[in-house]
Protein backbone atom coordinates (compact mmCIF):
# COMPACT_ATOMS: atom_id res chain seq x y z
CA UNK A 1 0.00 0.00 0.00
CA UNK A 2 1.39 3.38 -0.55
CA UNK A 3 -0.51 6.88 -1.60
CA UNK A 4 -1.72 7.79 -5.18
CA UNK A 5 0.62 10.91 -4.21
CA UNK A 6 2.39 12.48 -1.68
CA UNK A 7 2.51 16.57 -1.59
CA UNK A 8 5.57 18.58 -0.51
CA UNK A 9 6.27 22.08 -0.45
CA UNK A 10 6.59 25.50 1.85
CA UNK A 11 4.15 26.66 4.17
CA UNK A 12 1.70 28.30 1.84
CA UNK A 13 2.04 26.65 -0.93
CA UNK A 14 -1.59 24.66 -0.97
CA UNK A 15 -0.51 20.90 -0.12
CA UNK A 16 -3.64 20.91 2.01
CA UNK A 17 -6.37 22.86 0.22
CA UNK A 18 -4.88 20.99 -3.07
CA UNK A 19 -4.97 17.77 -1.28
CA UNK A 20 -8.27 17.94 -0.60
CA UNK A 21 -9.68 19.05 -4.02
CA UNK A 22 -7.43 16.62 -5.61
CA UNK A 23 -8.65 13.87 -2.89
CA UNK A 24 -12.35 14.47 -4.41
CA UNK A 25 -11.49 14.56 -7.84
CA UNK A 26 -10.25 11.12 -7.38
CA UNK A 27 -12.29 9.51 -4.94
CA UNK A 28 -10.06 8.79 -2.56
CA UNK A 29 -8.72 9.41 0.92
CA UNK A 30 -6.38 12.84 1.79
CA UNK A 31 -4.56 12.83 5.19
CA UNK A 32 -2.46 15.60 6.33
CA UNK A 33 0.92 14.66 8.63
CA UNK A 34 0.35 17.46 10.80
CA UNK A 35 -2.89 16.56 11.45
CA UNK A 36 -1.72 13.12 12.44
CA UNK A 37 1.06 14.42 15.17
CA UNK A 38 -1.71 16.72 16.95
CA UNK A 39 -3.66 13.44 17.38
CA UNK A 40 -0.65 11.41 18.35
CA UNK A 41 0.42 14.65 20.76
CA UNK A 42 -2.79 15.06 21.78
CA UNK A 43 -2.20 18.71 21.17
CA UNK A 44 -1.90 21.80 18.30
CA UNK A 45 1.58 21.95 16.86
CA UNK A 46 2.61 25.21 18.41
CA UNK A 47 2.20 23.92 21.58
CA UNK A 48 4.35 20.72 20.91
CA UNK A 49 7.45 22.95 19.59
CA UNK A 50 7.16 25.27 23.03
CA UNK A 51 6.55 22.51 25.59
CA UNK A 52 8.73 20.17 24.00
CA UNK A 53 10.86 21.69 21.39
CA UNK A 54 11.15 21.30 17.57
CA UNK A 55 13.70 18.47 17.74
CA UNK A 56 10.68 16.69 19.70
CA UNK A 57 8.66 17.69 16.74
CA UNK A 58 10.67 16.29 14.32
CA UNK A 59 11.07 13.14 15.98
CA UNK A 60 7.23 12.91 15.82
CA UNK A 61 7.04 13.83 12.46
CA UNK A 62 9.56 11.72 10.94
CA UNK A 63 7.33 8.85 12.78
CA UNK A 64 4.31 10.16 10.84
CA UNK A 65 5.32 10.52 7.57
CA UNK A 66 7.03 7.02 7.45
CA UNK A 67 3.69 5.55 9.08
CA UNK A 68 1.55 6.98 6.48
CA UNK A 69 3.61 6.13 3.62
CA UNK A 70 3.50 2.42 4.94
CA UNK A 71 -0.28 2.17 5.55
CA UNK A 72 -2.43 4.70 3.54
CA UNK A 73 -3.30 5.10 -0.03
CA UNK A 74 -4.47 8.58 -0.43
CA UNK A 75 -3.30 11.67 -1.44
CA UNK A 76 -1.00 12.63 1.53
CA UNK A 77 0.15 16.00 2.24
CA UNK A 78 3.49 16.10 4.29
CA UNK A 79 4.46 19.34 6.30
CA UNK A 80 6.72 22.24 4.84
CA UNK A 81 10.33 20.45 7.28
CA UNK A 82 9.54 16.77 6.96
CA UNK A 83 11.72 17.06 3.86
CA UNK A 84 14.25 18.50 5.73
CA UNK A 85 15.00 14.69 7.71
CA UNK A 86 17.54 12.27 5.42
CA UNK A 87 15.78 9.41 6.57
CA UNK A 88 12.02 11.22 5.50
CA UNK A 89 13.72 11.97 2.08
CA UNK A 90 14.81 8.18 1.55
CA UNK A 91 11.67 6.87 2.48
CA UNK A 92 9.96 8.98 -0.23
CA UNK A 93 11.93 7.26 -2.78
CA UNK A 94 9.77 5.47 -5.31
CA UNK A 95 6.43 7.11 -4.30
CA UNK A 96 4.64 9.52 -6.80
CA UNK A 97 5.93 13.19 -4.90
CA UNK A 98 4.67 16.47 -6.00
CA UNK A 99 6.05 19.48 -5.42
CA UNK A 100 4.00 22.62 -4.58
CA UNK A 101 5.89 25.71 -5.47
CA UNK A 102 5.21 29.22 -4.22
CA UNK A 103 7.14 32.06 -4.36
CA UNK A 104 7.24 34.46 -1.36
CA UNK A 105 4.41 36.88 -1.95
CA UNK A 106 1.87 34.29 -2.74
CA UNK A 107 3.17 32.27 0.44
CA UNK A 108 2.76 35.29 2.36
CA UNK A 109 -0.38 36.26 1.27
CA UNK A 110 -1.64 32.52 1.70
CA UNK A 111 -0.45 32.03 5.48
CA UNK A 112 -0.23 35.49 6.57
CA UNK A 113 2.74 36.38 8.99
CA UNK A 114 3.17 33.97 11.11
CA UNK A 115 -0.20 33.23 13.03
CA UNK A 116 -0.14 29.04 14.73
CA UNK A 117 3.26 28.78 12.79
CA UNK A 118 6.28 28.22 15.12
CA UNK A 119 9.05 28.57 12.44
CA UNK A 120 7.24 32.53 11.73
CA UNK A 121 6.86 33.61 14.79
CA UNK A 122 9.70 35.80 15.06
CA UNK A 123 10.38 38.05 11.65
CA UNK A 124 7.84 36.06 9.93
CA UNK A 125 8.67 37.51 6.13
CA UNK A 126 12.22 36.72 7.02
CA UNK A 127 12.11 33.94 7.85
CA UNK A 128 9.86 32.57 5.49
CA UNK A 129 12.29 33.79 2.83
CA UNK A 130 14.62 31.99 4.16
CA UNK A 131 12.52 28.24 4.63
CA UNK A 132 11.77 28.92 0.74
CA UNK A 133 15.53 29.65 -0.19
CA UNK A 134 16.75 26.45 2.10
CA UNK A 135 14.31 23.90 1.58
CA UNK A 136 13.56 24.51 -2.78
CA UNK A 137 16.65 21.88 -3.36
CA UNK A 138 14.94 19.39 -0.81
CA UNK A 139 11.76 19.49 -2.35
CA UNK A 140 13.41 19.48 -6.00
CA UNK A 141 15.26 16.38 -4.93
CA UNK A 142 12.21 14.32 -4.15
CA UNK A 143 9.95 15.27 -6.08
CA UNK A 144 8.50 13.34 -9.49
CA UNK A 145 7.00 16.50 -10.93
CA UNK A 146 6.85 20.29 -9.68
CA UNK A 147 3.49 22.04 -9.92
CA UNK A 148 3.92 25.91 -9.83
CA UNK A 149 0.99 27.53 -7.63
CA UNK A 150 1.55 31.11 -7.45
CA UNK A 151 -2.16 32.97 -8.55
CA UNK A 152 -3.54 29.79 -9.14
CA UNK A 153 -6.48 27.90 -7.11
CA UNK A 154 -6.66 24.76 -5.51
CA UNK A 155 -8.80 23.89 -8.18
CA UNK A 156 -6.24 24.61 -11.05
CA UNK A 157 -3.62 23.17 -9.16
CA UNK A 158 -5.04 20.20 -8.58
CA UNK A 159 -5.76 19.74 -12.46
CA UNK A 160 -2.74 19.89 -13.28
CA UNK A 161 -1.49 17.25 -10.52
CA UNK A 162 -4.57 15.33 -11.88
CA UNK A 163 -3.12 15.80 -15.80
CA UNK A 164 0.42 14.40 -14.55
CA UNK A 165 -0.97 11.28 -12.59
CA UNK A 166 -2.65 10.63 -15.54
CA UNK A 167 0.60 10.68 -17.39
Amino acid sequence: MAPICVLVGAPGSGKTSTGQVLATALGVGFRDTDLDIEATAGKPIPEIFVDEGEDHFRTLERDAVLAALGEFDGVLALGGGAILAESTRAALAGHTVVYLSVELTDAIRRVGLGAGRPLLAINPRATLKYLLDQRRPLYQEVAAHTVITDGRTPEQVADEILHLLKA
